[in-house]
């Protein structure tokens, strides 16, 4: 599905990442993983268009999309959850959600507004409401809904469950949980360690730009040392 190859990435002169690879097949969930400000979430805008890339090379389905800007991208069938949720604030839930739906993969049972409800029975109550308005954890709902409204082949989630409580993140982790079952590959910025452990296919942990650790959920909950020395939990 992905193939993000030794990408290099700078701010000005200031080099943030130092060639990073990672891969995601069809269908897998594959996390990054680190603490703040050791380049999760320059490889997420890396691989949207967002920040443009200075080395490397990234694949969606064996076509290169490195070159491209952002909107094409989307186009192409990467949605982001951006850190921070950046939902249109003075447009009502149903208002965001339809404002970007589309699709242009022409799938035959197409996330539409009520499926979106169906998955976050929340928002139902709240259709009309202006986006502002919402709670923290209806604004991340929101986020993921409207990103999915583009039907995507890959989802990016930055900062998925940040600053949200606990009955919140088991929410959103439901949600993702349906969505790798629709067949849906994500790529997710977190710090659940054991959360994202339960749904995950793949880890990539990154430490100062650089990928220093990769594998499994099960090899990743045998490294405790390392999770403490790397990720200080």
């Amino acid at each position: 599905m992905l193939v993000v190859r030794e990408i290099e990435t700078h701010y000005g002169a200031s080099q943030a990442l130092f060639g990073v690879s990672l891969n995601i097949k069809s269908g897998e969930v594959v996390t990054l993983i680190g603490r703040n400000g050791m380049g999760k979430t320059t490889s997420i805008n890396s691989i949207m268009g967002i920040t443009q890339i200075t080395r490397g090379e990234i694949f969606l389905e064996n076509e290169p999309i490195d070159h491209l800007e952002s909107f094409k991208i989307n186009r192409k069938g990467i949605a982001l959850v951006p850190e921070g949720r950046q939902v249109f604030p003075n447009l009502t839930v149903r208002e965001n959600l339809v404002a970007i739906a589309a699709n242009r993969n022409k799938y035959p049972n197409p996330w539409n507004l009520g499926k979106i409800l169906d998955l976050f029975p929340q928002l139902s109550a709240r259709i009309d409401n202006m986006a502002n308005l919402l709670s923290g954890g209806e604004q991340q709902m929101l986020a993921i809904g409207r990103s999915l409204m583009t039907n995507p082949k890959l989802l990016l989630l930055d900062e998925a469950t940040e600053g949200l409580a606990p009955l919140v993140r088991r929410e959103i982790w439901r949600c993702l949980n349906q969505l790798k079952k629709e067949g849906i590959s994500i790529l997710v910025v977190d710090k659940n360690v054991n959360d994202l452990a339960r749904i995950a296919d793949m880890h990539y942990v990154i430490e100062k730009g650089r990928i220093v650790w990769e594998g499994t959920s099960p090899e990743l909950l045998e490294q405790k040392d390392f999770l403490g020395n790397k990720l200080g939990v």
